[in-house]
């Protein structure tokens, strides 16, 4: 009689644990069906929300770029071998100044902004900078005695450093940051508009000749005019 009792309790406790194993198997199907599901709907999405989910996580910082992500119909002009310093990777790893001296688009612009005083600045890595490079053509478009006025009279120094960190934003923004802010706050503390979204972006009266370029402590436009504050 005591057998029987012991008996009929272990089959009950085996009956029980099967129970519980079957209901926990259950959860994990219905777990691992659910994350499927997930899954495909990320799979199913439109290309729009996909490229704005690689955008959020790509960098992780609002206005930085990839070497992917840089547009415009000079972009060709960039070298491409990788081990030139003036690339868009070899500028990646420099802070804004030192890359833009590198680059065969800015060579006007590195002069004004050495006689400027501005190198040290621009290439704090403890800030983060959106930059506006005028390319060679754009300082070749200003009237010959103003440009010379500009980066060989001492007198004219705090002129040049007002105009050149009028293209100075003080954060990072990227074309799709700036399109959608319509104007931003420059270093020079005047503002510059931004016309139109997405790659197709004016800044002031400037197109943008090459964007989206990453270096170490700036995203940069390089731009086909100089830009002119209003108290100049």
């Amino acid at each position: 009689m005591t057998h029987s009792r012991a008996k009929a309790a272990v089959t009950g406790a085996v009956a029980s644990l099967a129970l519980l194993l079957t209901a926990c198997g259950g959860a994990d199907t219905e777990t691992g069906n659910q994350q499927q599901d997930q899954s495909s709907s990320m799979e199913s999405g439109s290309g729009d929300e996909r490229g704005q989910q690689n955008r959020d996580e790509g960098s992780g910082k609002q206005g930085m770029t990839t070497v992917d992500d840089i547009y415009g119909p000079a972009a060709s002009q960039v070298p491409t071998d990788p081990n030139d310093e003036g690339s868009a990777k070899g500028m990646v790893d420099d802070p804004v100044a030192t890359a833009a001296s590198n680059n065969p688009l800015l060579s006007n612009l590195t002069k004004a902004v050495k006689t400027a005083g501005l190198v040290d600045t621009l290439n704090n890595q403890d800030q983060q900078y959106t930059v506006f490079a005028p390319a060679n053509s754009a300082f070749e478009e200003l009237p010959p005695d103003t440009l010379k006025a500009l980066l060989n009279d001492p007198a004219k120094k705090e002129q040049l450093r007002s105009i050149l960190t009028y293209h100075v934003v003080p954060e990072r923004m990227d074309a799709q940051d700036l399109g959608e802010a319509g104007e931003v706050p420059t270093v020079n503390g005047e503002k510059v508009s931004i016309s139109g979204s997405g790659e197709n972006i004016e800044i002031g009266d400037a197109k943008v000749l090459v964007g989206n370029i990453p270096t170490a402590n700036a995203t940069v436009f390089v731009i086909d005019k100089v830009l002119m504050p209003q108290q100049q």
